[in-house]
């Protein structure tokens, strides 16, 4: 339990992941964690180290990643936003700030209390590459059939071993994970990939969208995606897809935790 005078804030983190390494703390200090951290020390001339919800690798966006840590500094969150703002590059914001409630059997953790999890992957599905999405959005130049790849998703639907779409380095103790949706909307030559499951291994969305990807340009059958959960060998599926257009969209919470979280569609009307 936090101590005597000790609060524990809550923080919604958006940044442009393009010029950091991930999102986990590293010798040279170019992650979004060690940005974070200095803003704060600059901000409250003390160490603090924080904790997030999911850790995000080289070149992968937040819409809004939840980060907590722990103070006995008094100051109102609106304080907290423009101070840690002030302090930090323009590729990361701190976009709202609360306290967390008190809640006697459990101490809130951006990690440990989440129920769930959505990541977006954005597509330009063109046939000759954007400047204008370099670094945001993954480039396809075959064409894309979206029905196909929404009917190969349904079969990730469900409780099952995503062995065949785990990183080697994957650190997760077990492969079982719980896809409540795959949703796509398509809009001019942008694709949206919408995945929402309880937790997600080690480039499961990446590894995800390259098999999608195969099934949508006609390489690969719509049942393909079903066989390789079964078959549960990486090296069958397709390879590890871009990072530029994966985004960490939402991570949900129990609503007793009274976070002021803009729904993950919220942002560029996707």
């Amino acid at each position: 339990m936090l101590g005597i005078n000790v609060k524990r804030l809550i923080l919604g983190i958006q940044y442009d992941g393009t010029p950091w390494h991930g999102w986990q703390t590293q010798l040279s200090g170019l992650t979004v964690q060690d940005q974070l951290e200095l803003a704060l020390k600059k901000f409250t001339q003390t160490d603090i180290k924080t904790s997030c919800a999911g850790r995000t690798d080289t070149g992968v966006h937040a819409i809004e990643q939840v980060v907590h840590f722990d103070t006995i500094i008094d100051r109102p969150t609106a304080s907290w936003v423009r101070g840690l703002n002030t302090h930090l590059p323009p590729s990361i914001a701190v976009r709202w700030v609360t306290v967390a409630c008190t809640d006697f059997e459990h101490e809130f953790h951006a990690r440990f209390s989440a129920r769930s999890r959505v990541y977006h992957y954005l597509l330009y599905n063109h046939p000759v590459r954007s400047p204008l999405w370099e670094g945001k959005a993954g480039w396809v130049f075959r064409p894309l059939d979206v029905d196909r790849m929404q009917e190969a998703a349904q079969g990730l639907i469900g409780t099952h071993d995503f062995t065949a779409f785990r990183s080697a380095d994957c650190q997760a103790k077990s492969p079982v994970k719980m896809m409540h949706d795959i949703a796509f909307v398509r809009r001019g030559d942008l694709i949206v990939i919408k995945l929402h499951a309880n937790a997600f291994l080690h480039h499961m969305v990446r590894n995800l969208v390259g098999s999608l990807i195969y099934v949508g340009n006609g390489s690969q059958s719509v049942t393909w995606l079903s066989e390789l959960l079964v078959q549960k060998n990486r090296h069958l599926a397709a390879p590890t897809f871009s990072p530029h257009g994966l985004y960490l969209a939402k991570i949900d919470y129990d609503p007793k935790w009274q976070l002021p979280q803009a729904p993950a569609d919220a942002f560029a009307g996707f």
